[in-house]
């Protein structure tokens, strides 16, 4: 039985998808005349840069399997991907390069990971829990391993807006 690849397709063909809004400027400018003489204003930004794929599940499945040897968790995880690159985003093999938290995507935050000296995957901070977080901003739903952060912008904890019935409001 083969297994659900660790990634899916996202659709960037869609009219109002942005990947990046600073980059604006450049695209309204690169087809001008002026730059139509410099060959190097007619090269792709970003070659070999792949849109369309969220590796969400990839990182579900790392998490899942702490504890676990290294070795048959990376040979699975790269059986189950178009590119092993996305692995390390989150693994890091150098203690130089561990970070408690690790940031993969727009306001998406995950444990960081590291292979410890007897092969194995472990946290960095295992002590890190969504509810102690807070984000930078309001305008986001900011989430810690696909759990929404406990805490508001600059507010406190998060309060539920249900009023319970047997208590009438103030």
């Amino acid at each position: 039985m083969d297994k659900k690849p660790l990634y899916r397709k996202v659709n960037t063909r869609t009219w109002g998808v942005r990947r990046h809004e600073s980059v604006a400027h450049y695209r309204d400018q690169r087809n001008s005349k002026a730059a139509s003489r410099d060959e190097g204003m007619r090269s792709s930004m970003h070659p070999g840069k792949q849109y369309g794929r969220d590796y969400t599940p990839l990182f579900r499945f790392l998490l899942s399997r702490v504890g676990g040897s290294w070795d048959a968790i990376f040979s699975e995880a790269v059986a189950r991907l178009d590119q092993s690159a996305p692995v390390f985003w989150m693994v890091a093999i150098h203690e130089k390069d561990r970070e408690e938290v690790v940031r993969l995507g727009e306001s998406s935050y995950f444990n960081g990971l590291y292979v410890d000296e007897q092969n194995l995957l472990q946290l960095v901070n295992p002590k890190l829990k969504a509810q102690d977080m807070t984000p930078s901003c309001e305008c986001c739903t900011h989430t810690f391993n696909g759990v929404v952060f406990g805490q508001t912008a600059g507010f406190g904890p998060r309060t539920s807006s249900v009023v319970d019935a047997e208590e009438p409001p103030a």
